[in-house]
Formats: structure tokens, C-alpha cells, sequence
């Protein structure tokens, strides 16, 4: 059985890794988890929405776009106060990292990003493990986020090149793919994965997963999430992703990664926890926690502590796979605003699904 970190996977080995019989699939999945990773350990985040919705951008998926008539109360970016509170409730019930998400297309140098930069300064002291997911960065922007304590940068690539044309039309891959290399120009752990349930082909998901084991590193942490429909968004009527699709996603995600922690993202609440065990048999290490997932419902806290007593299973400690980075302080910052406005490309073709839900309010 193969077990090596390989770049150079193909779309058909993929998807026959994919279409095994699902006994096997699991066998090889399981076998090369527990060589790379203790399989009674599984890391918990807590994502915070630090700045919800107003979003200019078109994901077919997300309530959080500006342009969909969806329910969401959207909020300014919150008070560097309020994320350590949140920080400190979320270390209080397990959780190793902090993962804060701010509905931007791109971080724009200025006082909210000095905000974000000392929102990271303040959960790295309390010895958390401290993620972002902004929109795409420059290199510079990227640098400043290390210099402050960030642990890792999240920036999914939702789906297969060719399918992300179908629900995004406002920022091209080439984005996605050139924020990732920014990040790794830092010491900075990258997290991206993507979302199963759009509609898309197993030869999609397959095309995912070539472009992220491509990645050289490949990305430290690969959320697998299932679609969560939201009412009002162009994907509203899309049918819950198959806990086998999940099951076999996961598994598929662990072989072609082996010492990628593969996190357990949006849709778990549908999911049983004979469901989600499944999924660590599989090969998933990591899950959310907390009561939401920017906007999408998420388990109980207490429940997930319940499932883990049931299984056995531990919180994973901050800091295992990787050192604690250093805060440098605002003023002895080496890096300062560039005051940059990059400009990100956008594709500009249409896709008719989006432009309907802009317009239709149900």
C-alpha cells in the first residue's frame, strides 16, 4: 500500500481511489490514517464570523453575498474584545484554534486590517492556534499576518477548476491559487479545501483533489464541507450531499493527502454520529466546533464532547504538528501598510442561476 506524499496524482486514479468498494476504500483510508496520525486524536476549531455578509462577490453557495435576498443579519467587524472573549469560551470547551472569517473579497490595507492584525496578536498570547479567511492577500499582507502570530491561512478552492466556473463568476482560480503561493512565502500553515453537494461530478471533486495534493506542500488542513442550501441563494434547491458521498470524500481526501488533517466541516448536523465516526475511521481529524459556521448552523459543543467520550477520541493540544509563532508588536513591525489596492482579476461570464437569485426575492 502506498503511503508517500505524491504530487502527481492524475483525475482517473482519483476517481477509481473514489469508486472503490467502499470496504476497501476504508481499509486503505484507515491504514494510511494511522500511519500518519494518532486516530484517537482529532483537532477542534472554532470558526467565528468577525465581520458577516455585505459580501460582493457572487458564490452561488453563500448567504453571506450582498447581492442574495437571504436572512442573515450581517455585522460590522467586531471589537478586538469581542473576538477574545469568543476565543476564551471556545479554549474553555476544547477547541485548539480559532478560525476568524470576515466576508471580504480581498483584505484592503487600512484600519479594519490593522483591527484583524491585532485580533491575531491577542488569540496567539492565549497560546491558541489562530486562523483567517479574508479573501485573497498580497505578500505583503501575508507577511504582516505571520509577523502578528498567524498560524494558518484559509482559502478553499471550493471545487475543480472547471466546475468553479459554474458557481462563481466574480474572482477566477488563478486567485485562489496565487493567495495560497502568497501565504506559503511565510511560515504560515495553508488550509484549503471545498464543498461537495453543488451539483457538481465525482470527476469534479476528483479535479479538486488533484489541484490541492498538486500543491507543493500540500495544504496543512483540507476542510471537506457538505453543501448547508440556504434559501435564497442560487443553490437553495441543491439535495443534501449523501453521507456515503461524505464518507467516501474523506477517505478519498486521506490517501491522496496522508499528512493533511482533513477537518469535518459545514453539514454536520445532518450527519449521525454513526455518520461522522465513519468519517474518522476514514480518515478525518479535525472538526468544527461551536453552534455556527459563519452562518450555518453547527452541533452542540457538549454534543461533540459526548460523541468524542463515546469514541474515544481526544482534542488534539495547540501546537503538535507545528511551533508556536512569534507576535511582533504593531511598532516593531518590520513590515508596515503598503496602502496597496490589488487589483484581483474577474472572469466576468455569467452564470444564469446567480443572476436569477440577484434579482428574484422569493
Amino acid at each position: 500500500m502506498m503511503n508517500t506524499t505524491r504530487h502527481n496524482w492524475t483525475k482517473e486514479e482519483i476517481i477509481a481511489l473514489y469508486n472503490k468498494p467502499m470496504m476497501d476504500l476504508l481499509y486503505e483510508a484507515a491504514t494510511i490514517h494511522r500511519t500518519n496520525h494518532d486516530p484517537n486524536v482529532v483537532q477542534v476549531s472554532t470558526l467565528l464570523s468577525i465581520k458577516t455578509g455585505g459580501c460582493p462577490e457572487d458564490c452561488g453557495y453563500c448567504p453571506q453575498a450582498a447581492r442574495y435576498h437571504t436572512d442573515i443579519e450581517t455585522n460590522d467587524l467586531m471589537s478586538v474584545q469581542q473576538v477574545k472573549a469568543q476565543a476564551l469560551r471556545a479554549k474553555s470547551s476544547g477547541s485548539s484554534r480559532v478560525c476568524m472569517g470576515a466576508a471580504w473579497r480581498n483584505v484592503k490595507d487600512g484600519p479594519e486590517f490593522e483591527q484583524v492584525l491585532e485580533m491575531v496578536r491577542t488569540i496567539n498570547k492565549l497560546d491558541m492556534e489562530v486562523c483567517c479567511t479574508l479573501g485573497m492577500i498580497t505578500e505583503n499582507q501575508a507577511k504582516r499576518l505571520a509577523e502578528a502570530g498567524l498560524y494558518a491561512y484559509n482559502h478553499n478552492l471550493d471545487s475543480s477548476e472547471e466546475y468553479y466556473k459554474e458557481v462563481i463568476s466574480t474572482r477566477g482560480y488563478e486567485d485562489r491559487l496565487e493567495t495560497i503561493a502568497n501565504v506559503r512565502k511565510t511560515n504560515v500553515t495553508v488550509c484549503s479545501g471545498g464543498i461537495i453537494g453543488m451539483g457538481e461530478s465525482v470527476e469534479d471533486r476528483a479535479g479538486m483533489l488533484v489541484a490541492l495534493a498538486s500543491l507543493n506542500p500540500q495544504p496543512e488542513s483540507v476542510p471537506i464541507n457538505a453543501l448547508v442550501a440556504v434559501e435564497g441563494t442560487p443553490l437553495e434547491d441543491e439535495k443534501p450531499v449523501e453521507i456515503w458521498d461524505m464518507i467516501r470524500m474523506v477517505a478519498t481526501t486521506r490517501i491522496v493527502m496522508p499528512e493533511t488533517q482533513v477537518r469535518l466541516s459545514a453539514g454536520r448536523t445532518q450527519m449521525t454520529r454513526e455518520g461522522q465516526a465513519m468519517c474518522f475511521f476514514a480518515g478525518a481529524n479535525s472538526i468544527f466546533a461551536g453552534d455556527k459556521l459563519l452562518t450555518t448552523p453547527n452541533p452542540d459543543v457538549n454534543e461533540d464532547m459526548k460523541m468524542f467520550d463515546l469514541l474515544g477520541l481526544n482534542p488534539q493540544k495547540p501546537f503538535i504538528k507545528k511551533m508556536q509563532p512569534e507576535t511582533v508588536e504593531a511598532e516593531d513591525s518590520a513590515y508596515q501598510s503598503l496602502g496597496e489596492k490589488p487589483k484581483w482579476t474577474r472572469p466576468g461570464h455569467k452564470i444564469e442561476k446567480n443572476i436569477e437569485a440577484s434579482v428574484t426575492k422569493k
